[in-house]
């Protein structure tokens, strides 16, 4: 009796295994793990502490400031409803409005604060400056800065004194301003003291 054997089959020499495959998500999250990886040096140091921060009233720092506080935008809206649409409102925009800033510092023997608003009471020079608020990571670079353009000082607060007191006296300044120029990683080097208007009646940053 005879038995058919088949062929054997024989790969070549030169025949190498394909690699095997990844799924599609596996390599989307092997690549997210690389990209953290190398930004995670340099990511904490970029954080902020609302303790670093300085601001730039005149062209070199001449005051150490307690607190900052008020810098914000908002855009005007005006909500518009139409009959028979019970879901929805539409949204119109308006223009833009800045909130005052506040500025305190330690009482000194320096007249920065009294001087700039008593400009605005006498309408004297150096009424209108563009000034800096600036904010710095641990390693002391610039993160953040705001430019208050066409600032004007609209409030002063002299300190409340006690004669059981033992807190540092502390005086305060609020500025309204026009426009807002924000530079991330940069700006500042002091600011412009004295700013006027172009011929559209607008302050330049």
């Amino acid at each position: 009796m005879l038995f058919f054997r088949p062929p054997t089959y024989r790969r070549p020499s030169s025949y190498r295994p394909p690699p095997p495959q990844r799924s599609q998500g596996l390599r989307r999250r092997v690549s997210a793990n690389v990209r953290h990886e190398s930004r995670s040096p340099n990511h904490a140091i970029n954080y902020v502490l609302e303790n670093r921060f300085y601001v730039e009233i005149e062209n070199q720092i001449t005051a150490s400031f307690a607190s900052c506080q008020g810098l914000s935008a908002k855009i005007t809206t005006t909500a518009s409803r139409e009959g028979g649409v019970n879901d929805q409102q539409r949204i119109f925009l308006g223009p833009t409005s800045f909130t005052e800033v506040t500025l305190t510092r330690g009482m000194t023997d320096s007249l920065l604060f009294w001087n700039w608003i008593k400009a605005t009471f006498t309408g004297g020079c150096g009424l209108r400056r563009n000034i800096n608020i600036l904010t710095f990571n641990q390693a002391g670079e610039t993160m953040m800065s705001w430019t208050l353009i066409g600032a004007i000082p609209v409030s002063w607060k002299a300190p409340g004194l006690k004669a059981d007191g033992s807190n540092i006296a502390v005086e305060e300044i609020s500025i309204a301003f026009e426009g807002l120029k924000v530079i991330p990683r940069g700006g500042g080097g002091g600011a412009d003291e004295s700013v006027e208007r172009d011929r559209l009646g607008y302050f330049g940053s």
